[in-house]
């Protein structure tokens, strides 16, 4: 296999796993692991400090995935005949890679807020601080599918470029 095809796939290979990282961690977060917390120890002390723990330690994964994503992405992105600047809107593909794009700078701006302005340690969140967390979670999830979809699309439309 020549060369191009093996470092095309690894950045192909990457790009997935920090997608997967991202995206499951929002979808297992908000699906299973908080809805869990919340029935088996209610809305206790416990409950927060195990979803603070959570949090810093998913933050971690999430922030190395995005500056990965950012990486491959560029990568990928310049592989692509049909890729025209990062909100392109010349043709189908980069129309759909430009809203992908805006669609992935709100979560990451979503992703910030929760851990920066809403998850800071030490300080006990109040109800609605609480709320606005897992409804900001829940928005993040729903933009990520979203995201995930517009890729299989992207992928879709690649196939009808020109070489």
């Amino acid at each position: 296999m020549p060369t191009k095809q093996i470092v095309f796939a690894l950045m192909t290979f990457l790009h997935d796993l920090f997608s997967a990282i991202w995206v499951g961690g929002l979808i297992t977060m908000g699906l299973a692991v908080l809805p869990a917390a919340r029935k088996v120890l209610g809305m206790s002390p416990e409950t927060k400090k195990l979803m603070q723990v959570l949090q810093k330690r998913l933050s971690r994964l999430v922030y190395a995935s995005i500056v990965g994503l950012l990486v491959t992405g560029m990568l990928l992105a310049n592989r692509s005949p049909g890729f025209q600047g990062l909100f392109g809107l010349g043709n189908p593909y980069a129309t759909v890679l430009g809203i992908k794009h805006i669609l992935v700078l709100l979560m990451v701006t979503i992703a910030l807020i929760r851990t920066l302005a809403l998850g800071r340690g030490g300080r006990s969140a109040s109800p609605a601080q609480e709320k606005l967390k897992a409804g900001l979670l829940l928005f993040n999830m729903v933009l990520g599918v979203a995201v995930l979809l517009l890729s299989g699309f992207n992928a879709a439309l690649s196939a009808l470029l020109p070489a």
